[in-house]
């Protein structure tokens, strides 16, 4: 039976930019991928034709021999490099598991240890002791260090979470083989740190593997802003909770507690609850929560209110602007 198009299977047009087929090419591996297919003998089908489509295709000499002479062309190995579409030693990763959408935070990372295709006759030569015995064996060298991005929800950084990376390898067919690694994420990261997973990165050459970096990244909450190990969230309070005081339920990430307001409470006053903020990532504490007020007034008085409030302000004797600068200097 004749194999498929490999432009077809990837859904692009033949003059496609390689980033064009790379994006095509990772959209079918998220959709038909077997760890999201379990049991789905078509998906499986779908997902190895994607890989080998992307292995002609996803190589400019391959892509260039295969436009030329067709699949033959790849038999032949006419402008073929080795390592199946990827230098020597490449491989992909995919994020996946709670908040962190599966296409949101996939990427990519080929090049191998020190980002060099391998020539197989240098490398014939070397281990061999060179032409002459003038060629010494290649030194060992540590792989690449690899970086991807994790995105949480705010409460997944407050908390920590634990979810798994997939490590899709090349096999030696040819496949992409995925491999599944657990990873727990401490509570209290932040906006921009980076996670050390260590020797998870590129293989080495003769020596150790590189390290895979993952950096946070925190979604927005709707109403918690976080400020190094702190939390601040407003508090809206009637102008009678602030002037005569009260006990007001609030929420925090931690769960809902009271919080006590002073009898003449102003606006943009914070009011501070300890250790309701973010956990120490290294288990040292938890930081503060700071509710600040925002007085509220009504905003249609009724009658009686109007009549109180008109009261008050015949017994006020106070002037709430003479503390302040421009009401000292126009005097």
């Amino acid at each position: 039976m004749a194999k498929r198009d490999y432009y077809e299977v990837l859904g692009v047009p033949r003059g496609a930019s390689q980033n064009d087929v790379r994006a095509a090419y990772r959209r079918l591996a998220r959709k038909f991928h077997p760890d999201l297919n379990p049991g789905n003998p078509q998906a499986e089908q779908h997902f190895k034709e994607a890989n080998e489509a992307y292995e002609a295709l996803g190589d400019p000499d391959k892509r260039k021999a295969y436009d030329q002479f067709g699949p033959e062309g790849l038999r032949a190995g006419a402008g073929a490099r080795p390592g199946a579409g990827a230098a020597p030693g490449g491989f992909r990763y995919t994020w996946s598991g709670q908040g962190a959408p599966f296409e949101d935070a996939s990427f990519e990372a080929f090049g191998g240890p020190g980002g060099e295709a391998t020539n197989p006759f240098e490398e014939l030569f070397s281990r061999l002791g060179g032409m002459g015995g003038r060629r010494g064996p290649r030194p060992a060298r540590r792989g690449q260090d690899v970086e991807t991005e994790v995105a949480l929800a705010f409460e997944q950084a407050v908390h920590g979470v634990r979810t798994s990376l997939v490590l899709e390898r090349p096999g030696p067919d040819g496949s992409v083989r995925p491999q599944r690694l657990e990873v727990r994420i401490p509570p209290g990261v932040g906006e921009g740190q980076r996670i050390r997973l260590s020797g998870q990165g590129g293989p080495g050459l003769g020596g150790p593997p590189g390290d895979l970096y993952i950096v946070v990244r925190v979604h927005p909450h709707p109403y918690f802003r976080r400020e190094g190990r702190d939390i601040y969230i407003d508090l809206p309070l009637t102008v009678s909770e602030a002037a005569l005081g009260s006990v007001v339920d609030v929420p925090t990430v931690h769960g809902r507690t009271s919080v006590h307001v002073p009898p003449g409470t102003p606006g943009g006053a914070r009011l501070r609850l300890r250790g309701q903020g973010i956990p120490d990532a290294r288990g040292q504490g938890r930081g503060d929560q700071y509710c600040v007020v925002q007085i509220v007034p009504p905003r249609q008085p009724t009658d009686r209110q109007r009549q109180l409030f008109e009261e008050l302000r015949r017994t006020e004797t106070e002037d709430p602007r003479s503390t302040v600068e421009w009401s000292r200097q126009d005097r």
